[in-house]
This record gives structure tokens, C-alpha cells and sequence, in this order.
């Protein structure tokens, strides 16, 4: 006769508590409502910016009048500069942040 040793499997949440409250987000900007200018930021990994490229095209055939630009940081483990974040905050009415991998 074989005896079973098996130890009953437990499950662990790796889950943390939320450390900063949630916050609703409120889209700001009526993107339908007329010439708006988005930015398109990469982080550097190569997919980003070809993903970027779907989503200029996708909002651009939604509504036309919108124009893009775009920036790319080429470093994905550093923070956006502040001479770039200035340029995007400057010169766009919303901001489209891309990770690719």
C-alpha cells in the first residue's frame, strides 16, 4: 500500500496594497472638437516607435484634423529630460506615452 505525502498546495496574492490613493481620470481635451495637437512619446525600445505609428494612423483616420508629432527618449530605463518634457508640454494638446519591448 503507498501512503500519500502530499502537502496541500497554497496560493500567495503577490498583490500589494495600492500605496497612493486611486484617482479618477478625466479626459480634459474634446479631441472631436477641433484642431488639437497630439505628442507621441517613445521610450527607445525599437517596437515602440512602430507601435506609435499604428496609433497616429488610427487617430488620424478618426479625426483628421489632428496633427501629431513625436518624440523618442531612446533610453527606456531613463526618465523623459526636461528640456524634452518641456517641448511636448509646450507644444501639444494631449499626450500619447508608448512602451515597447
Amino acid at each position: 500500500m503507498i501512503q500519500s505525502t502530499k502537502t496541500p498546495v497554497a496560493f500567495v496574492d503577490p498583490r500589494a496594497e495600492a500605496g497612493a490613493p486611486i484617482e479618477d481620470y478625466n479626459l480634459t481635451i474634446d479631441l472631436t472638437a477641433g484642431p488639437a495637437t497630439v505628442g507621441l512619446v517613445a521610450n527607445g525600445f525599437p517596437d515602440s516607435e512602430k507601435f506609435l505609428d499604428l496609433i497616429s494612423d488610427a487617430l488620424q483616420a478618426q479625426q483628421p484634423h489632428i496633427s501629431v508629432r513625436r518624440w523618442n527618449k531612446h533610453n527606456a530605463s531613463a526618465t523623459i529630460s526636461d528640456a524634452m518634457l518641456d517641448e511636448v508640454v509646450a507644444g501639444c494638446d494631449a499626450v500619447i506615452a508608448a512602451y515597447g519591448h
